[in-house]
């Protein structure tokens, strides 16, 4: 639904609507019913509660839904503040919209963005509606309370439902903030809860939800062939011939522009139907520029970060102490080098895009997890004005960061524009898998240094990146990729006396993008990896080794522009609490059988894991057994959702692990598809995964993301356990487990 058909629907209903303000320079929170006093003049309220004179609760989902249960986690916060039965509430998708505030869904940040304010928002309505009552029965506010999408006087037995409260609340003044109370989290009886998904009923009977379901009278469809190596533009193409295939309606070139501008160049071929398009695409003979990106390879980059390694690096992040000083008095020194590769999003919907250009003005249907970078890039790139491009926000199968970028929004948008219908872009799983934003590769050479007693003097690491050329100011600069980049705060940064941590950046012209849990996935993998390698080194035991390196502050602040501070006393709580749970150090494994243990601070959650391996004498792995324990603030929303969030980290870092691997040659990834790009299946998924939630006093922080990064390196160092292999390099099945 529009929003502004939401808004005369709600309206003419003479029920009560609710709008939430944006935040003023006040700090001042505030909420709106049409009529109401004004209390801040010029704020642009949004609508994000209708109560309906039948008593049917709707509530406006602002952000994304990408499968992270967003749209059922964020209403249940303003529901259980406006005390509403669960199965009056019904949840509309909103479009974008400047008035709903930030939209977009990446880095866990949904619910801490808009948790108080949804809070606060929910009781609001709540003590609207008891003053409502209160009227109507002359009596004061104070002696009614409202409970289960009702207002009651227990004095006299009376009850009204919100219904019937709806019309008199709407016309009533907004109650001051400081006279709002909130409920006692005590008292909740949502929140906590396991909530099934508002759109699993949906999702299971196949119903319409994704961008790729959408359909629009006299629609047509589109397919989009770029340059298989990165960056090239088109020379010819046997545009004649194309479009007089079966079904097809056009076929033309669109120039573009390059990475730097997000518009790629290709040849787009549009007809009646998906399959036409498609069919049509594979008789397309395009003569190609490829561009320099053609002399690029992984073993090109392997080889280059190998020697550069020797040398200094060219930025340095941090240096604490005399780390030279510290190696030459170490009684032992560890070396080691890690690396990963290059992966791809693969979510399981491939990028789609339904535009629609008329009268001067753009509409969109994406499932994208940044509506307004999808906007904002149309609006760039077409010259068009962003007042006159609206976007529907679509339900999106699967994101992890790929749906950030808006290059599949604005190939439909250029597309739309030279044509009078509607046209669906539709990705093949090809185009997927060779034209994502990647997760970066890297290369990362480490030394440590222990001293007599086995403690941890000096740790060094020489990080060899990834870096693409983007605008800036208008000029390009060499810019390393998302997640690409190492933060001098990054563990054990600010805990080791002596600490240099340099970085070099490789230039190259592969796109790169967020992944889950950017940066974190694969800088946990090395750093907990190498821990453990020095406390092996040491004859320690690895709990404890980490718990005295972790030390006894409960604080430690940030030192560095990126760097965030560190409540060493909720790590240390969750390590401990989930060693105690995995049995840690209670039983003797056989040859073959291991644990590993491994913690991460990521995207504000605080999080630690067990993972109990067996290896089979011919190098068979198999994860039996994962234990989570997480710290993400004072309230779990929806415990259901909390846990298959969890649940789907531990899978999808064990599947990176063990499988993800893109090679590429002449500028180009080799992979096609799922054939030659493994996912992992339920024959590889751990049997047993654990999971638990310690509630600390702490703001709520969001979940997508903080369960990813231990996995990795509580797997490799359970391998070490269990055979004395050390892995160094992503993925798993390059490595030789074998043992005898």
């Amino acid at each position: 639904m529009k929003r502004r058909a939401f808004l005369q629907q709600s309206a003419a209903g003479g029920g009560l609507l609710l709008g939430h303000y944006l935040q003023a320079a006040t700090g001042a929170e505030l909420v709106s019913a049409p009529g109401s006093a004004s209390h801040a003049a010029g704020f642009r309220p949004s609508a994000f509660i209708s109560i309906s004179t039948q008593g049917i609760v709707t509530l406006v989902s602002k952000q994304p839904e990408i499968g992270q249960g967003i749209k059922t986690s964020l209403p249940m916060v303003i529901a259980e503040e406006l005390e509403v039965d669960w199965k009056d509430v019904r949840i509309v998708q909103g479009d974008l919209d400047p008035a709903y505030g930030a939209q977009s869904a990446g880095g866990s940040t949904s619910t801490p963005n808009n948790y108080n304010h949804f809070l606060r928002l929910g009781a609001t309505a709540r003590t609207l509606l008891v003053q409502a009552a209160a009227l109507a029965w002359s009596v004061p506010p104070a002696e009614c309370a409202a409970a289960s999408s009702a207002v009651h006087h227990a004095a006299s037995g009376r009850s009204l439902g919100y219904g019937a409260l709806a019309a008199r609340a709407a016309t009533l003044a907004v109650p001051a903030a400081d006279s709002v109370k909130l409920k006692d989290p005590q008292r909740y009886t949502l929140l906590g809860r396991r909530i099934g998904g508002v759109d699993n009923l949906a999702l299971v009977t196949g119903k319409a939800l994704f961008g790729i379901d959408v359909q629009l009278p006299g629609m047509l469809h589109a397919v989009y062939e770029k340059c298989p190596a990165f960056g090239g533009r088109v020379i010819s193409a046997n545009l004649v011939a194309i479009r007089t295939l079966p079904g097809v309606r056009d076929a033309f070139v669109i120039d573009g522009g390059s990475q730097l501008t997000g518009l790629m160049p290709g040849v787009a071929i549009v007809a009646e139907s998906t399959w036409a398009a498609f069919s049509a695409r594979r008789q397309l003979k395009v003569v190609w520029d490829e561009g320099q990106v053609v002399d690029q390879s992984w073993d090109a980059f392997a080889a280059q970060a190998h020697s550069l390694a020797k040398q200094a690096g060219t930025v340095q992040l941090r240096k604490d102490g005399d780390t030279v000083a510290a190696f030459a008095a170490a009684a032992r020194t560890v070396e080691a080098a890690y690396s990963y590769p290059f992966v791809s999003h693969a979510s399981i919907e491939p990028q789609n895009c339904t535009a629609w250009f008329r009268d001067g003005a753009m509409e969109l249907w994406a499932p994208t997890q940044n509506p307004a970078a999808g906007q904002n890039l149309v609006a760039n790139t077409l010259g068009l004005p962003r007042e006159r491009i609206t976007l529907h926000i679509t339900r999106s199968g699967g994101g992890f960061g790929r749906r950030l970028s808006a290059d599949y929004i604005v190939e439909a948008a250029a597309i739309a524009q030279r044509l009078t219908a509607p046209v669906k872009l539709t990705w093949s799983r090809e185009d997927d898998l060779r034209h994502d934003h990647y997760r970066a590769g890297g290369f990362h050479f480490l030394r440590g240094a222990l001293d007599g007693k086995g403690r941890l003097s000096a740790w060094h690491n020489h990080f060899v990146t990834f870096a693409n050329r983007v605008l800036r100011d208008g000029k390009p600069v060499l810019q390393p990729g998302s997640g690409a980049s190492l933060s001098g705060d990054e563990f054990p940064g600010r805990w080791v006396a002596n600490c240099l941590l340099e970085q070099t950046p490789i230039e190259c012209g592969i796109p790169m993008g967020p992944w889950r849990a950017p940066g974190s996935n694969v800088f946990a993998w090395v750093f907990h990896s190498f821990i453990d390698e020095l406390a092996h080194a040491g004859g320690r035991d690895p709990l404890d080794f980490r718990l005295e390196l972790l030390g006894q502050k409960d604080m430690v602040a940030a030192s560095g522009e990126r760097g965030a501070p560190y409540n060493v006393a909720r790590m240390r709580r969750v390590l401990i609490e989930v060693a105690q749970r995995a049995g840690w150090g209670q039983q003797k494994f056989p040859r073959g059988r291991g644990q590993g243990i491994a913690f991460h601070f990521s995207h504000r959650g605080y999080v630690a894991e067990v993972a109990e391996v067996t290896v089979s004498r011919a190098g068979a792995l198999k994860v039996n057994r994962v234990v989570v324990v997480t710290d993400i603030g004072s309230q779990i929303v929806n415990l259901s959702g909390a846990e298959n969030q969890v649940q789907g980290s531990i899978i999808d870092a064990l599947g990176t692990l063990m499988f993800a691997e893109l090679d590429i040659q002449r500028g180009r990834v080799v992979q096609r598809n799922f054939s030659d790009y493994t996912l992992i299946g339920i024959a590889d998924a751990p049997p047993r995964i654990e999971v638990h939630f310690l509630r600390s006093n702490e703001p709520v922080t969001g979940l997508g993301e903080p369960a990813l990064p231990p996995l990795a390196p509580a797997v490799c160092n359970a391998i070490f356990a269990a055979t004395g292999t050390r892995v160094r390099q992503m993925p798993l099945s390059r490595a030789d487990l074998r043992w005898s």
